[in-house]
C-alpha cells in the first residue's frame, strides 16, 4: 500500500475533518491580521489628519466629511440641562495601560451653543465612574457658566453600544438623562435647534473638572490581535501535524501486520 492511499484514500474523514480544522484556523488567522492592519490604517490616517490646521467650529456650516477626525476649536457656551450621560461605556486606557481597566462608567455628552451662531455642537466632555450603588447617581462635575474654547477631535458620533430596545417613556429635555446612546439626528428633532453634523471629543488640557480625557490610540488591542492570528495559525498547524503523524502511524502498523518490515 503506498503512502499517498494510507493518508488520503483510506482516511477520507479524517482529511476532511483535517482539512475543514486546517481551513479555519488559516481563514481566522488572516482575518485577526487584517483587522490589526485595519487599526493600524486607520491610527495613522487618524495621526495624519490631526496634524492639519486646527478648524474654527463658527467659521462656516461645517459637514460631517469636511471636519472628520481633524482638530477643532468651539467657543460657546454650555448647556447643562440638556446634559446626557452615555452609560455602560470602560474607562479610557491610554497607551501602555493602566490599571481599573474594567471599570464601567459615563461619557458626558453636553451641547455648546456656538457664540456668535445659532448653532449647536455637542461635546464629548471625557469619562466619569459610574457609583455603583446608585446608577442613578450622576458623577460630580464640574461645568463653566460662562463662555469657553473648546478643543477637541471631530467624530461623526462617541461610539456605540449593545441596547436591548428603547426606553417607551417621555422624554425630559429640560433635566440631564442617562442613556445607553446617542442620536444626533434625534436630539436636533427633541431640542428642536440646528445643531452640527458631528461631535467633538475632547482633548486633554489639564482641566480639572473630574473627568477623564485620556483617550485610547486606535492602535489599542493591535498586540491582541496578533496574538489572536498566532493562536489561529498554531491551530491549523497542530491539526496538519495531528493528521499527518497518525496517518504515517497506521501506515507503519499496516506495513508490520503485512510483512514488509522485519
Amino acid at each position: 500500500m503506498n503512502l499517498f492511499n494510507s493518508l488520503i484514500t483510506k482516511r477520507l474523514a479524517a482529511t476532511v475533518s483535517a482539512s475543514l480544522v486546517i481551513a479555519i484556523g488559516f481563514a481566522a488567522g488572516v482575518w485577526q491580521l487584517n483587522r490589526a492592519s485595519t487599526k493600524i490604517a486607520l491610527a495613522a490616517n487618524l495621526q495624519a489628519r490631526q496634524q492639519m490646521p486646527i478648524l474654527n467650529a463658527s467659521n462656516g456650516s461645517w459637514t460631517l466629511e469636511e471636519v472628520s477626525e481633524r482638530r477643532m476649536i468651539a467657543r460657546g457656551q454650555y448647556i447643562p440641562e440638556a446634559a446626557i450621560w452615555l452609560d455602560n461605556r470602560p474607562k479610557p486606557i491610554p497607551a501602555g495601560g493602566g490599571a481599573n481597566a474594567a471599570q464601567a462608567g459615563f461619557y458626558l455628552m453636553m451641547p455648546l451653543s456656538l457664540e456668535g451662531r445659532q448653532t449647536v455642537v455637542w461635546v464629548n466632555r471625557g469619562w466619569a465612574p459610574r457609583n455603583n450603588d446608585d446608577r442613578a447617581l450622576l458623577p460630580p462635575v464640574k461645568t463653566p457658566s460662562g463662555a469657553v474654547s473648546v478643543e477637541g477631535i471631530a467624530f461623526a458620533h462617541p461610539g456605540r453600544v449593545y441596547e436591548l430596545g428603547k426606553a417607551s417613556e417621555a422624554i425630559d429635555i429640560s433635566k440631564p438623562r442617562i442613556e445607553q446612546n446617542f442620536d444626533l439626528a434625534e436630539e436636533a428633532k427633541l431640542h428642536g435647534w440646528s445643531q452640527s453634523p458631528f461631535i467633538l471629543r475632547e482633548v486633554e488640557t489639564g482641566l480639572e473638572d473630574g473627568l477623564l480625557r485620556e483617550w485610547p490610540p486606535l492602535t489599542n488591542g493591535v498586540d491582541r490581535h496578533y496574538a489572536y492570528a498566532f493562536q489561529w495559525f498554531a491551530l491549523a498547524f497542530c491539526g496538519f501535524l495531528f493528521w499527518l503523524i497518525t496517518g504515517l502511524r497506521q501506515y507503519r502498523r499496516r506495513d508490520v501486520v503485512n510483512g514488509d518490515q522485519a
